[in-house]
């Protein structure tokens, strides 16, 4: 009889443990689900989003997507991006280095949780033709350009007044999808 309750206990460590390690998997996949989605945004942004000629080394010069901070894409953003090409452009990533290190970059996610990192950083992109992609939910605020939610629902916000700083032009299709928009210094529902 002792070890029927042992063996109840064990059997029940068991299942927990496959439940955990299941769970733990299903998170996983969720995560790389949302590093596909955002990386597929990132690829369509260079689609939808207009830069100035002076963005670029030269008329064949590749996209550069910069990657700030938290890289949570792991893989996933080469995969999406390789052999891609938009508007006659192929991409080329880079990652890990400070803002003030960074190529001429056309897109930068900005993955800093430290709001003083985030900060920095756009401060140093503040003008250029850069269009500045992060999740914080301050982002907007601090000077960001889209912030980028891919959770239960795909939830993108635009600075439309930092896009114009920067001579970035974003197309109404894009705003009439993103849940809010600041637009002259007010920030407005869309959706």
């Amino acid at each position: 009889m002792t070890y029927r309750p042992r063996l109840r206990w064990t059997a029940l460590g068991l299942a927990l443990a496959l439940c955990v390690g299941a769970s733990g998997q299903a998170q996983e996949a969720a995560a790389e689900q949302r590093s596909r989605v955002e990386a597929a945004f990132l690829r369509n942004f260079a689609r939808y989003v207009g830069w100035p000629a002076s963005a670029f080394a030269g008329e064949r010069s590749p996209w550069h997507v910069c990657i700030l901070g938290d890289d949570h894409f792991g893989d996933v953003l080469d995969r999406t991006l390789q052999d891609r090409i938009e508007q006659g452009r192929p991409f080329t990533i880079l990652r890990d280095a400070a803002s003030d290190q960074l190529p001429s970059c056309q897109i930068v996610y900005v993955g800093y949780e430290s709001a003083a990192r985030r900060r920095a950083a756009l401060e140093a992109f503040k003008r250029m033709p850069i269009l500045t992609v992060g999740h914080a939910p301050e982002f907007l605020q601090e000077g960001g350009i889209i912030r980028l939610i891919a959770a239960d629902r795909i939830e993108m916000s635009i600075n439309l007044d930092q896009a114009r700083a920067a001579s970035l032009t974003i197309p109404a299709k894009m705003l009439e999808v993103s849940r809010d928009v600041i637009d002259q210094g007010v920030q407005r529902r869309w959706r």
